[in-house]
């Protein structure tokens, strides 16, 4: 199957013969889109429910999206401009705490938490879907925090000889997994993420 979005068609940019595109409709269409997957998942996913969500006919739906996989693909997009931080620049460790914090935000009481578990669960089933998930999203999430770890190593903040990507590893799984697995029931430490930077700073930081 081949995944066709709104911003990979040439020509899409360009305004098509009748009513131009309504940036509030295709808002709302994809808000309604993550929605939906959060409720129904990527296998009870239908463009029908979309439509209903978003207060749009089907076939607005299919002006601008050529099949389902599509809409998914452009609605999980959007999931990576909206809460991705703005790095600071003033340190390392401040850097990756707002990270840290960042993810913590995003899987708590948001539909990031209840989406998450939905598209993971389709990585077999769906794998042109989840390949394109992991590069639009995923793997841009994954830059930033190369990028911060590449500016410590530049400033001597960390180690000369540091594991970017296992670095990148050490420092986002462990918040993923508090968020996404962990079943304890006592809340997580107020300032969980300042922790675990300082922890592992110990590790990363550059040697005297």
């Amino acid at each position: 199957m081949t995944i066709t979005s709104t911003s990979d068609v040439p020509g899409t940019s360009e305004r098509r013969p009748g009513r131009p595109r309504s940036a509030e409709a295709e808002r709302a269409i994809l808000d309604a889109a993550l929605e939906e997957l959060a409720t129904s998942g990527v296998d009870g996913f239908s463009v029908e429910a979309v439509a209903a969500r978003a207060g749009v006919g089907k076939t607005t739906i299919y002006r601008r999206w050529s099949n389902r996989d599509a809409l998914i693909l452009d609605a999980l997009s959007t999931l990576e401009a909206e809460t991705q931080p703005r790095i600071k620049g003033i340190s390392v460790r401040d850097d990756l705490v707002l990270t840290l914090e960042t993810i913590q935000r995003r899987h708590k009481g948001s539909v990031h938490e209840r989406l998450l578990p939905r598209v993971m669960a389709a990585a077999q089933s769906h794998p042109e879907l989840m390949t394109g998930y992991q590069e639009r999203v995923i793997e841009r999430r994954r830059e930033y925090v190369r990028e911060i770890l590449r500016r410590g190593v530049a400033t001597g903040e960390l180690r000369a000889d540091l594991d970017v990507e296992l670095a990148l590893m050490a420092v986002v799984f462990p918040m993923l997994y508090a968020v996404m697995m962990r079943t304890d029931p006592e809340p997580l430490p107020k300032d969980f993420a300042g922790q675990m930077v300082d922890l592992l700073m110990g590790g990363l930081g550059h040697e005297d």
